[in-house]
């Protein structure tokens, strides 16, 4: 006990408020080194305090609770090789022990770095939609009492262009979802599509979605996701064989024109993509043309290895040609 700090004393050492200590042990994250049964108090050793601060600055990157227990875990299981280490070499050892120690600890270390780094890096991919949706929505606004001029700025970023799309094949997938399930549906739906196209000769063009109604946080939709490939044939045995438990069609899709823009990862996310769809229907409505069918997004990158800023997607519309 002698060793040991109050609450109180522990507070200055790691220079964090007694409330914050209390709330990190309620928490799981910094567990005292003994609680006095009686009066409650609790107690630290004066070596914690570098984990108190630890977690100090973790919550201060609005770090989930979850995890920054896996950080500390990983920084804990270091500590404990290094004092397994320590303890082997307390009757006389000459430090050797202390340096296999330090060996122990990077295995762990580095995982809690790369734990860190992790999340940083959804963080700064967060951060970058939230940036696109501020000036979405500041746009919005002040074009309602400024004459629009913002919305102008803001639609003036996206470049419109046009493309004639040849027939094509398409093994297809639809369902109702809302807008917080949509990407997670995306993905299982285009990967489930792009393994069947494997036994249809291939793919013959970027995978996309069509989506038929509005998809919102109120809106489910349909959306249909859209794989082209190369053996209409194979798709419909395929999809007769193999796909009717997923609900998957083949149709084809005729000759046509398409008005689109192309978007960044950042700028994917819902309600910021809005901004780029209605930048391609202002385009359409001032060159006279009309819409033929359903909007739809065209990924045409590598989603996993693309930064928030790298072009991963086209949004389009269909027109009269």
């Amino acid at each position: 006990m002698n060793d040991l700090l109050t609450i109180g004393a522990f507070a200055t050492r790691s220079r964090l408020s007694a409330k914050a200590l209390r709330l990190y042990d309620r928490l799981g994250l910094l567990t005292p080194a003994y609680v006095d049964d009686g009066n409650g108090y609790r107690y630290y050793r004066a070596d914690q305090a570098e984990r108190a601060r630890l977690v100090a600055m973790l919550r201060q990157l609005d770090m989930p609770l979850a995890r920054i227990a896996e950080i500390v875990e990983a920084v804990d299981g270091a500590a404990a090789v290094d004092g397994a280490d320590g303890a082997d070499g307390a009757d006389g050892a000459d430090g050797a022990d202390g340096a296999d120690g330090a060996d122990g600890v990077e295995p762990d270390g580095g995982r809690a770095a790369d734990l860190l780094a992790a999340y940083w890096a959804g963080a700064e991919e967060r951060f970058a939609s939230r940036r696109t949706l501020v000036a979405y929505l500041r746009g919005r606004l002040s074009g309602k009492g400024s004459g629009m001029s913002e919305m102008d700025e803001m639609y003036g970023k996206f470049v419109v262009e046009t493309v004639d799309t040849a027939p094509r094949v398409l093994l297809t997938q639809s369902r109702h979802t809302l807008a917080d399930e949509l990407p997670a549906w995306i993905g299982a739906s285009l990967g489930r599509l792009e393994e069947g196209a494997a036994a249809c000769g291939g793919t013959t063009g970027a995978a996309f979605v069509v989506y038929h109604s509005e998809v919102s946080l109120e809106s489910d939709g349909p959306a249909e996701s859209c794989v082209p490939v190369a053996d209409e044939g194979a798709a419909r045995v395929w999809a007769a064989e193999q796909g009717r438990a997923w609900g998957t069609k083949v149709r084809v899709e005729p000759a046509g024109r398409l008005v689109y823009t192309r978007i960044t990862k950042a700028q994917v996310a819902h309600p910021q993509i809005l901004a780029a769809f209605e930048a391609v229907e202002r385009w359409i409505a001032e060159h006279g043309l009309e819409v033929v069918g359903p909007c739809r997004e065209i990924y045409f990158a590598d989603w996993d290895a693309a930064g928030p800023e790298d072009p991963v997607c086209d949004v389009a519309f269909p027109v009269a040609s």
